[in-house]
């Protein structure tokens, strides 16, 4: 099990051994733009029947008063009574990219995605995130605030293919299991995809299992419910936005939950861990906290860090919804226009 969970023997890398700067200066504050030495790669080309397979959900969403669920219960009864229109920030969400990562999520079983689609749409509802700014949603950076007074979760700098790193901290965990917890994880994937520059739409997960004294829970490994769920939410709702999930510092326990939650991981999931690799193997040094082997002397002040991170993504949120209504206001814009800064 273990041997399969584990990545390749790290010999085998190539390890970045650039010296590090004797004396870095602090930085507070969360990148907003990719590193010049990552590059975003292309996106592979549709074959004939991937195009037709697109364009069935395309005309499938673009219908004239298409209505879907407000919950997932509600999905899942097939009340249309309860349905309601989409809004302009449900609009905005279905983007050419968002159709072909639930296509490829599903096989490229048209149906099966727009299925799955409609049920992401009533989720996002039904938790409180459907809105494109924070003031429209229940989950918001207030709510989810006081999670992140330790630093346990932090938006910092961008991997070598242009995906904006996402860094977990355990051993920071500052609260008890609780439903704001899963909020919290959700308000931070939201966030960070918010950083992603055009032609980008995956992100990197870099999570770390060290013991930190700024923790104050005992037991800083997940509870299995908890990671259940959370596992649930990011293959259902966020499918084919993993690009590289890096962990290091495992301790026992946290092999044992990962052994335990591994059946639950899909296995398209499960090829991109990579378990006790350099990260500078994998995120340009510039950009990397210096606790991982990067040049970025990183220290988290939560009363700096926090409105900045929430700010960013807020500006760059803006500039995706003015693009979105100067491109017309249609479904299935591409988010690589959407996403450009000129």
């Amino acid at each position: 099990m273990f041997s399969k969970l584990k990545g390749k023997d790290t010999k085998s890398k190539e390890i970045n051994t650039e010296e590090k700067p004797s004396d870095l200066e602090v930085v507070y504050l969360p990148f907003s733009e990719v590193s010049e030495k990552s590059k975003v790669p292309n996106e592979p080309e549709l074959d004939d029947s991937q195009k037709e397979k697109y364009q069935k959900v395309l005309e499938h969403f673009s219908q004239e008063g298409l209505s879907v669920a407000i919950s997932e219960e509600n999905k899942k009864s097939k009340d249309t009574s309860k349905y309601k229109p989409l809004s302009e920030a449900e609009k905005a969400w279905l983007t050419r990219e968002c159709f072909l990562r639930y296509l490829r999520a599903t096989k490229w079983h048209y149906k099966d995605a727009i299925d799955r689609i409609e049920l992401t749409l009533a989720w996002r509802r039904e938790f409180g995130i459907s809105g494109n700014f924070d003031h429209e949603n229940t989950v918001n950076a207030d709510l989810c605030s006081p999670e992140n007074e330790t630093g346990k979760e932090v938006i910092l700098g961008y991997d070598n293919d242009g995906r904006p790193c996402l860094y977990l901290k355990p051993g920071r965990q500052n609260t008890k299991t609780s439903l704001r917890q899963v909020q919290h994880l959700v308000y931070m994937l939201e966030k960070v995809i918010d950083y992603m520059p055009s032609g980008q739409d995956s992100l990197a997960l870099l999570i770390d299992f060290k013991a930190s004294p700024v923790g104050t829970q005992g037991s800083k490994i997940p509870a299995v419910g908890t990671g259940r769920q959370v596992l649930h939410i990011l293959q259902t709702h966020y499918p084919e936005r993993l690009g590289k999930a890096l962990l290091t510092n495992i301790p026992w326990l946290g092999w044992t939950f990962l052994k335990i939650i591994h059946p639950f991981i899909d296995p398209l999931t499960r090829e991109k861990l990579v378990f006790d690799e350099p990260f500078p193997n994998y995120v340009p040094l510039e950009q990397l906290d210096k606790d991982f082997g990067g040049h970025v002397n990183f220290e988290y002040k939560h009363e700096v860090y926090w409105p900045k991170m929430v700010e960013i993504a807020e500006q760059k949120k803006k500039n995706y919804v003015k693009r979105f209504e100067a491109l017309g206001s249609r479904i299935g814009l591409s988010e690589r226009d959407l996403r450009r800064d000129d």
